[in-house]
């Protein structure tokens, strides 16, 4: 990652003059936007908003897994040419501080999109831990980044991306305002889905491949018990797995969930030693591009996901 950053730095300094300028943040009437978004959430609810007055890009391709992604040099000296870039958050992206630095903050709008989401800590923390690794970055896993897998945070995180997109370009603010109500009304009846749902539910505990759905279940009721941390790559200890054995015969889990840009293998080694199914419980951080074919979206994913809750809960 160093040697990337390292390299970057070189081809701004000695082949690029950035076009950046006081006031350039503001677009004149008209004229097409670029807008860079770090994953696919980030793309969808930014599409979704923006509509046909902006170019919107995910720097994460489909099919890939966004927490070990890296941004290559060209696509760093490509943000220079944007007009926005949006990024999730709470340590989401490891990369995002390095490419911040070389940015035009004149003529590129920087979008936290976690800005004032009041952040759940890692399960991997504990208090004593916490206070211990004070000082270190959300990078570490103190916090847990996956906000937009709750709906009702999706919705909190389009509101930060809408009010950029009227700072930057007013003149379209009521065409931003109009499909910001659509997308609010799309979430706010998938989550009272969910919501009804969760009432019929005979358990409230999902057994999941990694840490990202404490947003979900905060929100809607339920409790998590994850294989892995935060952060997908990392492989559980024998004692963790003999640990989650004893949990999930204990509390007569059926099901153990997996996601589909994830191995499955620890998901299939648990769900065989407790006598439990495995189903897919996606944590929509990206789409593969079979689903983007067939017209999925975060919504149709979340109803997926739903889906397999009900058969997984209600038995």
């Amino acid at each position: 990652m160093k040697k990337v950053i390292t390299a970057v730095i070189i081809l701004l300094l000695f082949g690029m003059v950035l076009p950046g300028c006081a006031g350039a943040n503001v677009k004149p009437v008209g004229q097409g936007m670029k807008i860079y978004t770090s994953f696919y959430p980030m793309y969808f609810l930014a599409s979704e908003i923006a509509g046909d007055k902006a170019s919107v890009i995910s720097m994460v391709p489909a099919g890939a897994e966004p927490h070990d992604w890296e941004p290559t040099s060209k696509m760093a000296i490509e943000l220079n040419k944007a007009d926005m870039l949006i990024y999730n958050g709470a340590g989401m992206e490891p990369w995002i501080d390095n490419i911040l630095t070389i940015i035009d903050k004149d003529r590129t709008k920087i979008v936290d999109a976690s800005e004032g989401i009041e952040l759940l800590k890692s399960a991997e923390y504990n208090e004593e831990e916490e206070n211990e690794h004070e000082e270190e970055s959300h990078e570490h896993g103190i916090y847990d980044p996956h906000i937009w897998v709750s709906p009702i945070r999706a919705m909190q995180q389009a509101q930060t991306i809408y009010e950029a997109l009227i700072e930057i370009d007013p003149a379209n603010s009521e065409y931003y305002g109009k499909n910001k109500i659509e997308l609010d009304s799309k979430l706010t009846r998938l989550s009272k889905d969910i919501w009804d749902a969760s009432k019929l539910f005979k358990s409230n505990v999902i057994v999941v491949s990694h840490e990202a759905f404490g947003y979900f279940v905060n929100d809607y009721g339920l409790k998590q018990i994850a294989i892995r941390g935060v952060n997908p790559q990392e492989e559980p200890s024998p004692s963790k797995m003999a640990e989650l054995v004893r949990e999930c015969r204990d509390k007569n889990v059926k099901y153990i969930f997996f996601e589909k840009l994830t191995s499955p293998k620890l998901s299939e080694t648990l769900a065989k030693e407790v006598g439990a199914k495995t189903l897919v419980l996606n944590d929509a951080a990206g789409l593969s591009e079979e689903d983007i074919k067939s017209g999925k979206d975060y919504v149709t994913v979340m109803y997926e996901n739903l889906e397999n809750l009900k058969k997984a809960l209600g038995e």
